[in-house]
């Protein structure tokens, strides 16, 4: 089986969180961390050096076998960005009630927690936990 570069490791996230320099940030990423908790009733991990994750899940693709995160978030310098591994094709209802955001492939980039609906923000994890966990067995 293939291996990824970002493999889950045995440091807290809380202290990970603790060591944001930015103040704003390292909230937002507290508010995180409770929420990703609560919806995915899953304890968060590190991922690598920088990405919280929650659950696993084990896919197929042309080049192998993988074990990856559910779902996550990483506190970055520039951003907060959110990991919906699955994409936003299902999600644009839930997406146009955020606020200030922007998408790549898997990833929501949002610059301030303040300027987004938090309700909204939960519903569309919940949406997204319960479509991976349809697709996939998460652990």
């Amino acid at each position: 089986m293939s291996t990824l570069k970002s493999r889950p490791t045995a440091e807290d996230p809380c202290v990970f969180i603790e060591l944001v320099k930015n103040e704003q940030r390292r909230r937002d990423a507290e508010t995180l961390l409770t929420m990703f908790t609560n919806v995915t009733v899953r304890q968060p991990v590190m991922w690598g050096e920088s990405i919280i994750g929650f659950g696993e899940y084990r896919y197929t693709n042309t080049r192998g076998t993988y074990s990856w995160m559910m779902t996550g978030f990483s506190p970055q310098k520039q951003n907060l960005t959110l990991y919906i591994m699955q994409g936003y094709d299902n999600l644009q209802h839930e997406l146009e009630k955020h606020g200030q955001f922007r998408t790549a492939k898997s990833s929501l980039y949002i610059n301030n927690l303040s300027k987004i609906d938090l309700k909204a923000l939960e519903l569309l994890l919940v949406k997204a936990v319960a479509e991976m966990e349809s697709k996939y067995p998460c652990t």
